[in-house]
């Protein structure tokens, strides 16, 4: 037995950050594509800085107080600091020793570390001259100077001697405004430069009266938390707007640089920046790597093979809504085309039957068409009723702009109460036909969001059943009240599984049923597949399923904190992750029963705040064969043995053992829908 029964949350993430970094280092996958895991493994450590670092902390300070019951491990913040340093130095070797040296076999030349080449200089001189100039701030420091870095923005600090007088400069690099690679194609090699070496190899010309002693680049990582008052008088969105802008003033967190910068210069940064609660980390010459995303570099030979989107033959022909009426349709994103989708939203703001139109918005995408019908719907004289989630972390600032458009044509928007965050993916659309009125629906296992539904793999259900979209319509009356639920005002849902109301209480049944099952010797069994697992009641239930023989496997893409595989706890419990070119979001849940196969998609991972301080919505699957095709694609997962790992006892995670067959689950579930079309 092992001293506790669940992983740490935090801890966790880093292994799963760890995952995507094993891509990058992988020969197996296509050079440019690694570059991209690069680049998601660097944006990924930006975000747990912004948002996990400043808990980790917190968590630390309060345990060491005697008047609260907060207890973190001792070495909790030293763990994870050194998990960080040895990814930080994997993620070094594999992009210097191993990726570069490929790129240049390749004709690509990244400049890393050393001046660019003669054959680029006169170019980049042209470009440092006529485009970069025009961005350079220089500020001259002193214990005096008040100066504020931006959150995850890089600077260098230069240091200048001009005969015995040391002046130390901040002097900003631009990649916020411009790109961070510069491009030089030369006969037939391509050179590729940072900008941060534009500006690092043109210093003599910004400071022609000083010598250069000393430049080192650096970053400041801000706590990302917003503070959002229940008892606001306000409109959420003006609070919000608010403290947007005071997000990038947030308390520092990390402060990462090049090595080397002098102590007595690191002592005034210290002080001028505010950097006490800082971790202090020293990185590389090259910062905020998440630019990797944009490497100017194409090529479909170091790419991955293209994988053209499939179309639903199911909806050649008629409208819509009449297919949905013959069938429940579902769609397998990215795999599938999202045109269905936007074609549902389409064909409801035109059509004249229609009379109202219901949606929830968690992330919206930048351009959205989505919301361009619904704000078309409302022109066209339709009730249009939508749920903008304005506390979607991150999104907040372009969901506002979306909801101040909406509600401009008339458009009823209703934002959640302040400490509950609606994360519901659904949709609703009501038709008048000959004096009675019809529903179809939509239910969703990720945002309505064409931009993500291109490498997300989700899970659309449009249907016409009228329990689950009465369902869905007592949810958006509820919603529109703007009140906390509360055991006075329960709805009673007999199909949906809605967070705050059924939703654990109806998971913890469905492993009930299937441990009954098992205590009668009977065959039982649970696949669940979803993106982070650490609520502990529904862990402990799963421990105790395992205990009475239940098997249980599980895909668990990011957090884990269920720990598998131990004996006399969870020996009957087996868990991967799976990391490939799409981005696994589906939450699917199968249960047994006997052979029946309960089977329910959804918004909801079970974590903490997806159970108690979310609402969310769970569906079940009732049309046979969309069942059989969901079975399917998640028994094709459960074959991977190229792209998944097993998430051990000890955290780590392990490359699963190669069969004579070799599995790839997201070529071979593209494979399997495309057969079927």
């Amino acid at each position: 037995m092992i001293a506790t029964s669940f992983f740490n949350r935090d801890l966790s993430w880093l292994k799963f950050n760890e995952r995507i970094l094993m891509e990058a280092e992988r020969n197996s996958v296509p050079l440019l594509e690694r570059i991209k895991f690069l680049s998601i493994f660097s944006s990924n450590l930006d975000e747990f800085y912004r948002v996990r670092m400043p808990v980790m902390l917190a968590f630390e300070k309060l345990s060491k107080q005697e008047d609260n019951d907060i207890h973190i491990d001792e070495d909790l913040l030293k763990t994870a600091n050194q998990l960080i340093s040895d990814q930080q130095q994997r993620y070094g070797k594999a992009l210097k020793e191993d990726i570069i040296p490929q790129l240049k076999a390749n004709n690509i030349n990244l400049i890393y570390g050393e001046r660019y080449p003669r054959a680029v200089e006169k170019s980049v001189l042209q470009y440092f001259l006529s485009q970069v100039l025009a961005f350079l701030q220089p500020i001259y420091i002193d214990e005096n100077t008040n100066f504020f870095p931006s959150n995850n923005e890089l600077y260098f600090i230069v240091t200048l001697k001009n005969g015995e007088e040391e002046k130390p400069v901040i002097l900003n690099i631009p990649s916020d405004q411009l790109p961070r690679f510069y491009k030089v194609v030369s006969k037939e090699e391509t050179f590729v430069v940072f900008l941060d070496d534009i500006i690092r190899f043109n210093l003599d010309r910004i400071f022609p009266n000083d010598e250069v002693t000393g430049c080192y680049s650096f970053k400041v990582t801000r706590d990302a938390e917003i503070d959002l008052k229940d008892e606001y008088s306000g409109s959420l969105s003006e609070q919000l707007e608010g403290q947007l802008l005071k997000r990038d003033f947030g308390l520092a967190t990390r402060f990462l640089h090049q090595p080397g910068i002098p102590t007595n210069i690191f002592e005034l940064l210290k002080k001028i920046f505010n950097l006490k609660k800082a971790n202090r980390i020293i990185g590389g010459q090259y910062h905020n790597l998440k630019d990797l995303m944009a490497f100017p570099v194409k090529s479909d030979e170091l790419s991955n093979d293209n994988w053209p989107k499939l179309c639903n033959t199911d909806l050649i022909g008629g409208t819509l809504t009449e297919e949905i009426y013959k069938n429940d349709i579902i769609v397998h994103t990215p795999y599938q085309s999202y045109d269905s989708i936007l074609r549902f939203f389409n064909e409801a703001a035109i059509d004249e039957t229609v009379k109202e139109i219901y949606v929830t918005l968690y992330r919206v995408a930048s351009d959205s068409k989505i919301v361009n019908a619904l704000i078309s719907a409302a022109k066209n004289g339709k009730k249009v009723t939508v749920l903008v989630e304005l506390k979607a972390r991150f999104d907040e600032a372009n969901n506002i702009k979306w909801a101040k458009k909406m509600k401009a044509v008339g458009v009823d928007i209703i934002y959640s109460v302040t400490a509950l965050k609606v994360h519901a993916k659904v949709a609703l659309v009501k038709r008048k036909i000959e004096g009675r009125m019809r529903y179809i629906g939509l239910f969703a296992t990720g945002n309505f969001n064409e931009s993500t539904a291109a490498f997300y793999t989700d899970h659309i259900l449009m249907t016409a059943n009228k329990q689950m979209l009465r369902e869905v319509e007592l949810l958006f009356i509820f919603l529109a009240k703007r009140i906390k639920p509360s055991s006075a005002d329960l709805i009673q849902f007999d199909h949906l599984l809605v967070a705050q109301f059924n939703l654990q209480q109806k998971f913890l049944a469905l492993i009930d049923r299937e441990i009954d099952h098992a205590k009668q010797g009977k065959a039982a069994s649970i696949t669940i597949k979803m993106n982070n697992l650490e609520e502990k009641v529904l862990i402990n239930k799963l421990y105790e399923a395992s205990e009475a023989g239940v098997k249980i496997e599980m895909m668990v893409r990011s957090i884990c904190r269920l720990i598998a595989g131990v004996k006399g706890m969870s020996e009957n419990i087996k868990i991967t992750r799976i990391v490939d070119r799409y981005l696994e979001h589906g939450r699917i849940f199968v249960f047994h029963n006997l052979g029946q196969n309960d089977v329910f998609l959804g918004s909801a991972d079970w974590m903490n705040r997806n159970i108690y301080r979310r609402i969310e919505v769970c569906f079940p699957i009732y049309d046979q064969k969309i069942k059989e095709e969901i079975l399917d694609i998640i028994n094709i997962q459960k074959q991977d043995n190229l792209q998944a790992v097993v998430i051990d006892e000890h955290m780590n995670n392990i490359p699963m053992k190669k069969g004579a067959v070799l599995v790839a689950s997201q070529h071979d579930i593209y494979q399997f829908l495309k057969n079927k079309n």
